[in-house]
């Protein structure tokens, strides 16, 4: 009899543990499902100036890029706006950092040649709207970095690094408050 006891309480046990452990599951599930609060559109892709991984870059690898782009300006942008607002950004050109030369060869045909003359460049609009969806701030904006290379970035095998750090910067200037 003794022996059948702990194991009914160990299963009892279990139980409630399991019947504790499911709300809070459920709340870290709503917490990671929350909205964000930035959304991001790219305006025809297919017409984008350069966003390739080779000389001959697909759409799959190409909406790979825009999606490692989106998810950078969503982390960065939600942690950056102030409670309460929503940023939305519609890009209708990008061109990468670096250029493929193809009249290096065929062994060049999947290596973005990064130099001074191919910096990026980065053209949207944007809207900020707050909590009653009124305009806080809203603008046009061609980035371009003519000295890119001089950018110290954190991660030098980021192949979208030049292009992350210029909208770093600009995420950090249109979401910081107006001085008064």
């Amino acid at each position: 009899m003794s022996h059948s006891y702990p194991m009914k309480t160990l299963s009892r046990f279990t139980l409630v543990l399991l019947g504790l452990a499911a709300p809070l599951a459920l709340c870290a599930a709503e917490v990671a499902k929350a909205p964000a609060r930035t959304e991001v559109v790219f305006e025809q892709p297919e017409k984008f100036t350069d966003v390739k991984d080779s000389d001959f870059g697909t759409d799959k690898a190409r909406d790979a890029i825009l999606e490692r782009i989106r998810e950078y300006i969503v982390e960065r942008a939600d942690k950056a706006l102030p409670a309460g607002q929503k940023l939305v950004i519609t890009f209708t050109d990008i061109d990468l950092a670096g250029e493929y030369e193809p009249w290096r060869g065929p062994q060049f045909s999947d290596v973005r040649i990064v130099k001074s003359i191919y910096p990026p460049r980065l053209k949207f609009s944007y809207k900020i709207t707050d909590a009653a969806g009124k305009t806080v701030k809203e603008g046009n904006e061609d980035l371009r970095d003519l000295a890119f290379e001089m950018r110290l970035t954190a991660d030098r095998q980021d192949t979208l690094r030049y292009e992350k750090d210029i909208l770093r910067d600009w995420i950090g200037t249109v979401t910081r408050a107006p001085k008064v």
